[in-house]
């Protein structure tokens, strides 16, 4: 059993590597191999247009060959999946969105009778992490990532959703300009909320690790 997390966000060891981390070791726990990835570490575009994976019979996978090519072909045949990403103008970051171009669209049929490619049900989860409290980003949850839906349709399960809200974004709060924000109550927040979200991160590895299962187990 293999679940696979993609980290979206450009930094490699921040919020949300910490958490996927985190639902890695989860998943681990629970049995599964694990694999991390770091989309900009690759160098890749998104959807070109070119609707090759929309040609009768054909295999309905990316035909563009670059960093992502690998990458595609470990998601599509994994046990469960996990995307993260920082949240940035209200939006998963330009760098998933544009790995969920090229990973689902090539899944997605037009077709009204039969809307997926793919074969069997593959859990998957969206990790969010943002610098925006909860309250503040409460109204603007259903707009953050339309590929939400686009997964319930194509992969035939609905995506399981974690939120880290507020979170510490600057490594020294004394060399940015932040003014609307106080250093000493995200330090708080980070102390007291930021290990309750890699306890949530760490559940949902397990829990995905745990459908996967049950969907091998048939």
């Amino acid at each position: 059993m293999k679940i696979i997390a993609v980290n979206g966000s450009p930094r490699r060891n921040w919020n949300t590597a910490a958490l996927l981390k985190q639902a890695l070791t989860g998943a681990a726990a629970a049995g599964a191999e694990t694999e991390l990835i770091h989309l900009y570490e690759l160098d890749f575009k998104g959807c070109l247009s070119c609707f090759s994976c929309k040609r009768k019979g054909g295999a309905h996978v990316c035909a563009v060959q670059d960093g992502l090519t690998p990458v595609l072909a470990k998601l599509s045949a994994a046990d469960a999946l996990i995307f993260g990403s920082p949240v940035y103008f209200m939006k998963i970051t330009s760098g998933l969105s544009a790995c969920l171009e090229r990973f689902v669209y090539p899944i997605l049929r037009y077709d009204p009778q039969n809307r997926s490619a793919f074969s069997r049900p593959l859990p998957s989860a969206f990790v969010y992490t943002m610098n925006a409290t909860e309250e503040f980003i409460a109204p603007f949850k259903a707009g953050l990532n339309p590929f939400e839906g686009y997964a319930k349709t194509t992969l035939r399960e609905t995506p399981e959703l974690l939120y880290a809200c507020d979170t510490w974004q600057f490594p020294d709060y004394d060399r940015y300009e932040n003014s609307m924000f106080s250093a000493e109550a995200k330090a708080k927040h980070k102390a007291e909320q930021f290990p309750r979200d890699c306890e949530a991160a760490f559940r949902l590895g397990a829990k995905l690790a745990a459908r996967a299962r049950e969907l091998a187990a048939g």
